[in-house]
């Protein structure tokens, strides 16, 4: 019972996906869109709670399993405040939802539930667990919008490549366990020396990062994100570019700057090539879309080539650039989208001409749009700009140790 204190926001979230399963065999069918306002309420309570929180770096529940330490609090706050913006998109689009609308809600809590568990992931295990819990929800989210073909081959394409990468990660896991005999961080860290001339242990950690790779869209794992993009629902798109994202970006962070952090210095080059590609690849492409979701897909690749300029600083300054980049990118891509189902339900189009004359026919929804681009464009003076601007300067930083971060 000790070890459940560690835990009460998973607790409260699980309760509240089961609660909102139990609450759609009675609640009156015309009325379900008031499920999405409960589901907003609960979510919005566990947040009000998270900051009475205080971090225990010390312990260890669950057998070293997870832990409570700063980063992981930041990142369960930061997932349950963009739960309750991606709820408040979801019941502004449910019009658009025929069936299952409470089971949409219910999902977007299940998948939190394994963002919450995976901002405290400290073993292989844990992050294996986690992530099933966010891609297997996402995967029925994606195709949720079964009379439109467009949404039923996102959600095939996602659920293939999406298999593929968890393939990775287990593979990953077993030849980690298999030459450490642990899959605790804390320990693989501390056998580290003994293990450091074994290709095998290196290969293992290399395939769990290619799955956490293919989570948040970097280069060469990033082809299922156009397709998955254009054809989710917009409300699952924007919990994808952000919530999705960010707990790749959360495990990734625990896997090389805590499991394996001597290992991953030497992985620099690597980081930085990775990262120098999806930025190119993700901006590049981009330009000749007309589908608004299909343009954002790609600019969702470039802003993990970004996020990964922390990885390739290796540094304290680019981990804290990271939490400061993904917190502007939450409110700039939120904001985009949120226009998007407006306009979208307006028109009854998604092509970028749909947003032509947007500002003589409501110039606020122009103003929103237009300041999300800049902002993820990287122009100031909006958050978008500074985040980048941190970014680059922790990678120069590092300039004089490796001329290579003079060229990224």
């Amino acid at each position: 019972m000790n070890d459940l204190s560690f835990i009460p926001l998973e607790i409260m979230i699980g309760v509240l996906g089961l609660g909102l399963l139990l609450l759609d065999l009675w609640w009156p069918s015309e009325r379900r869109k008031q499920l999405g306002y409960i589901a907003l309420a609960g979510v919005v309570t566990a947040f009000v709670f998270s900051l009475q929180m205080q971090p225990d770096p010390g312990a260890r529940p669950f057998g070293g399993m997870i832990v409570l330490d700063p980063l992981a609090l930041f990142f369960k706050r930061f997932f349950l405040a963009a739960t309750a913006l991606v709820l408040l998109l979801a019941i502004e689009f449910s019009d658009r939802i025929q069936t299952g609308l409470s089971e949409y809600f219910s999902l977007t809590v299940f998948a939190l539930l394994g963002m919450l568990f995976a901002a405290s992931a400290n073993d292989f295990i844990m992050v294996f667990v986690s992530l099933e819990l966010i891609t297997i929800a996402f995967y029925i989210l994606t195709s949720f919008q079964r009379a439109k073909l467009v949404s039923l081959e996102a959600g095939v394409k996602y659920l293939i490549l999406g298999a593929l990468s968890t393939a990775f990660t287990v593979y990953g896991i077993a030849l980690i366990f298999g030459t450490a005999g642990t899959t605790n961080f804390t320990e693989v860290a501390r056998a580290f020396p003994a293990l450091a001339a074994k290709p095998v242990f290196a290969l293992g950690v290399l395939l769990v990062s290619v799955g956490l790779g293919f989570k948040i869209a970097a280069f060469p794992f990033q082809i299922w994100a156009p397709d998955v993009y254009q054809g989710a629902p917009a409300p699952t798109v924007a919990f994808l570019a952000v919530g999705s994202k960010a707990a790749g970006i959360v495990l990734l962070l625990r896997v090389l700057f805590t499991a394996v952090p001597d290992l991953a210095r030497g992985w620099t080059g690597l980081l930085m090539l990775v990262s120098a590609v999806t930025i190119l690849y993700g901006n590049l492409c981009a330009i000749p879309q007309r589908n608004i979701k299909r343009l954002l897909g790609y600019s969702s690749i470039a802003q993990a080539g970004y996020l990964l300029l922390g990885f390739a600083a290796f540094s304290a300054s680019g981990s804290s650039s990271v939490l400061f980049y993904l917190v502007g990118y939450l409110f700039a891509v939120l904001a985009a989208l949120t226009v998007v189902v407006v306009v979208s339900n307006a028109v009854g189009a998604e092509d970028i001409s749909a947003f032509s004359g947007l500002a003589r026919r409501s110039p606020f929804l122009a103003m929103a749009l237009s300041a999300s681009m800049i902002s993820l464009a990287g122009i100031p003076p909006l958050a978008g700009f500074f985040g980048k601007f941190l970014l680059l300067r922790a990678v120069v930083e590092q300039a004089g140790a490796h001329a290579a971060y003079y060229w990224l």
